[in-house]
């Protein structure tokens, strides 16, 4: 079955203050995701070496990246990827609303691309939301509107992931959640578990949001060794499957019969 993985990388710096994306690549590559989201990376920042984290770490995964700065200064850039070894291309990427007036909060962005699931286009989009209550609220806003899940090519099967910056009883995860399911809210999924901090998680603030055309197998937060040091975030690694309704018409009175058909 395919997974996602999701993922704030906070610039490949650890817990134990070491800089390491060669590390970050050893954390995911040890659950095999088809599909992974990453938040806050590096590219050619001096603070982090001038290193292109981005790349780094999908060469190390042998996956295609598709990267999105959210802040760009001359040749220096911070924002988010989404990586797979499946094919795929990007469909959007930009940024997201802040506050009227606050030109200080750090801007924000999401990029969205479609990646082929044995057959099914499978539309991804990857963000990160800001601190502030009402920033957030209009970043969903935005993302549930039609330039992101609400154009007309963003179509089942949809899976939202991202650092989201909001825990289940606020205002931005009910908005998402009044449209799109959490996926560790699924059946199958014993309870829910936190991501943040990573040393001794407490907060679910990184989410997994899926459509209707997908079913939820396995939703865990990953909580190696590794994986609590090399973040200040776990990874949420979501296993799933598609589930694609079949509409087939009639020839006689042109009734609709539904059919339903799992692509892994």
């Amino acid at each position: 079955m395919p997974r996602i993985l999701t993922y704030n990388v906070h610039r490949c710096l650890g817990t134990d203050g070491q800089l390491s994306p060669s590390r970050i690549a050893d954390v995911i590559a040890a659950y095999e995701p088809d599909i992974v989201a990453l938040q806050e990376l590096d590219v050619r920042r001096a603070r982090t070496g001038g290193v292109d984290q981005a790349h780094v770490i999908a060469r190390a995964l042998g996956m295609q990246m598709h990267f999105h700065a959210a802040i760009k200064v001359m040749d220096e850039e911070y924002g988010n990827a989404i990586l797979t070894h499946r094919p795929s291309y990007l469909v959007r990427a930009g940024r997201l609303p802040g506050l009227a007036g606050r030109p200080a909060i750090e801007p924000r962005g999401a990029l969205w691309a479609s990646v082929n699931i044995g057959g099914a286009d499978l539309q991804i989009v990857n963000t990160h939301l800001g601190l502030r209550r009402a920033e957030r609220l209009a970043q969903v806003d935005a993302l549930l509107g039609p330039q992101w899940l609400g154009h007309p090519a963003c179509r089942e099967p949809v899976i939202l992931a991202g650092d989201l910056n909001a825990i289940p009883r606020s205002r931005a995860y009910q908005r998402l959640a009044g449209h799109l399911s959490d996926a560790q809210a699924a059946p199958h999924v014993r309870r829910p578990q936190p991501t943040f901090p990573g040393r001794m998680p407490m907060l679910r603030i990184d989410h997994v949001f899926v459509s209707r055309a997908i079913e939820v197998l396995r939703a865990e937060a990953v909580r190696s060794p590794l994986a609590r040091v090399a973040s200040d975030h776990l990874p949420l690694l979501i296993e799933f499957r598609v589930v694609q309704r079949m509409h087939v018409v009639r020839e006689v009175g042109n009734v609709p019969k539904g059919g339903i058909e799992t692509v892994c």
